[in-house]
């Protein structure tokens, strides 16, 4: 069954929700949803005291170690960690208390995907997949096709997300973290195409994020991923300034899910 993932999404040093198409260089064009008023540690503990697990703590840019850290201190061993991750400090990283590393841009100089700097990273980590998390965060090129995005989102990589990348990659990591580009922060409904496909194309963990506006969304990615796909909700949030879904009934959902694996 389809369960809910949390986020911290760190901007600057400050947990925020920002609409993803907009994080360039240029701070006038942001556009931010949302900055709470809490530190990182306090979504931190508030996943820990309801169990959320899969959550992912996520550097957009400079200036966010610290935050970052001060989260994974907060629950060790159960928050993701990614932003800027690559050979030199993805173990540092799981040494600060991360559960896994979440990798995207480093695996893509100049936009050309590298598997040596894939191979890198697995050796840093003692070639444990286990730890890994390959991020294949993507924007929408045509009707039917996806091609992954770096640089928080801005540069279209040469990687098309389709059953073969996923293929590909599956035997050096242990899920995938995939944000629909052109959807997050909108909370203008999900890519419910994108959602489907990779219900097909994956064999290991996939969370998909981008667009979820409402409880129903949970639903919606029950329904189209025969419960393969996770969902992480951001902006729409009550606990992230959001009015469309409330977060206690987030952590309901995840309950129902765990009876039901049960």
């Amino acid at each position: 069954m389809t369960r809910f993932r949390p986020c911290i999404d760190l901007h600057a040093g400050q947990v925020k929700q920002i609409v993803g198409g907009t994080l360039d260089s240029a701070s006038s064009s942001l556009q931010t949803n949302h900055v709470s008023p809490h530190p990182p540690s306090y979504f931190a503990e508030l996943y820990r005291s309801n169990s959320l697990q899969g959550a992912h703590v996520i550097m957009l840019g400079p200036g966010n170690t610290e935050s970052a850290k001060q989260a994974l201190q907060a629950w060790p061993g159960h928050l993701q960690v990614g932003g800027s991750i690559n050979d030199r400090n993805a173990k540092e990283w799981l040494d600060a208390g991360a559960s896994k590393v979440i990798i995207t841009s480093y695996l893509f100089p100049q936009g050309n995907f590298s598997q040596s700097r894939l191979d890198a990273v697995l050796e840093a980590l003692g070639g444990d997949r286990s730890k890994l998390v390959i991020d294949l965060s993507c924007r929408r090129r045509g009707e039917d096709s996806w091609f992954v995005a770096m640089d928080k989102w801005q540069t279209v990589t040469d990687m098309e997300v389709n059953q073969e990348s996923i293929r590909a990659l599956e035997p050096y990591c242990s899920e995938f973290l995939i944000h629909a580009a052109d959807n997050e922060g909108l909370q203008k409904g999900i890519d419910e195409a994108l959602v489907g496909r990779l219900a097909e194309w994956c064999s290991i963990p996939v969370t998909y994020a981008g667009g979820g506006r409402s409880l129903e969304d949970l639903d919606l990615v029950d329904r189209l991923s025969r419960g393969k796909v996770d969902l992480t909700i951001g902006s729409a949030l009550d606990c992230f300034g959001g009015n469309g879904v409330k977060f206690d009934d987030c952590v309901a959902w995840n309950r129902r899910a765990g009876s039901s694996a049960g």
